[in-house]
């Protein structure tokens, strides 16, 4: 993802089916703009058939003091995504390209991903599990409670 990419990021927070669960796009495009900069994050379009559709970041728990989520072996990367095209949700995409994302960091070393959705986030705690991630814990944090789900390589 590249400073271009921001009016597209922008124009899906404000997307209804993103608002549900990533709250106020105005705070959160903020956010994701400023992460931009941010060494310990990485931040993806997800494109299918040359159309983009999705974000995804990945980023170092340990950077944000582990967010709450509890101790994690050296390595861990958290991931968090959302759908942004809402013609391209409930058709298998989101698990799809999480598991080759996560795939691919495995075989390049990362021990573990962790990802918190909101536990009533059923379509996403779906795709988590069907990417291959294992319901650990609930966790009360400063956003929430949320689900904390974990994949090991």
């Amino acid at each position: 993802m590249t400073a271009d990419d921001l009016p597209l990021v922008r124009h899906w927070l404000a997307e209804p089916h993103v608002v549900r669960w990533w709250g106020n796009p105005d705070q959160q495009f903020d956010l994701v703009r400023g992460d931009l900069d941010e060494l310990a994050m990485d931040q993806f379009i997800v494109v299918r058939d040359a159309r983009p559709f999705a974000y995804l970041q990945c980023y170092d728990p340990e950077s944000w003091g582990n967010c709450g989520l509890g101790q994690q072996p050296a390595g861990t990367r958290g991931i968090d995504q959302f759908i942004g095209e809402a013609d391209m949700l409930d058709r298998g995409h989101g698990s799809a390209f999480i598991r080759s994302f996560i795939d691919r960091m495995m075989t390049t070393g990362t021990p573990r991903i962790i990802t918190d959705p909101d536990p009533v986030n059923v379509r996403a705690v779906r795709a988590y599990e069907k990417a291959g991630f294992q319901k650990d814990r609930m966790i009360d944090t400063s956003e929430g409670r949320v689900l904390l789900m974990v994949r090991n390589a």
